[in-house]
């Protein structure tokens, strides 16, 4: 391959990443304080018949989080709101929603 060609290459490789990029955070929407990407770290925590901890991410979004302007999705998502409560428990947040059994 000649040397403007890989030049070329190169050129449109780092435009398809840069473009990958900016799509995926195209798709993240803010909501209730943090960007819904950002919720995804949680779903391992509250999701499954035996769900584990959650992690210091997970943590990290979930005080970030209007907690209280989150009680809509809390409800029409189907989460079983005790491992809510657990992920509120084990992230030592203190402020608990109203919309949640605490």
């Amino acid at each position: 391959m000649g040397k403007n060609n890989t030049k070329i290459l190169v050129t449109a490789l780092v435009m398809v990443v840069t473009a990958a990029m900016m799509i995926e955070e195209a798709t993240s929407i803010p909501i209730c304080g943090v960007n819904t990407n950002d919720l995804k770290k949680c779903s391992p925590a509250v999701t499954g018949n035996n769900p584990p901890p959650p992690t210091p991410q997970c943590c990290k979004v979930a005080k970030a989080a209007n907690l209280e302007c989150l009680c809509p999705y809390f409800t029409r998502s189907g989460l079983d709101t005790a491992k809510i409560k657990a992920l509120g428990t084990n992230c030592g947040i203190t402020k608990k929603p109203s919309c949640l059994p605490w």
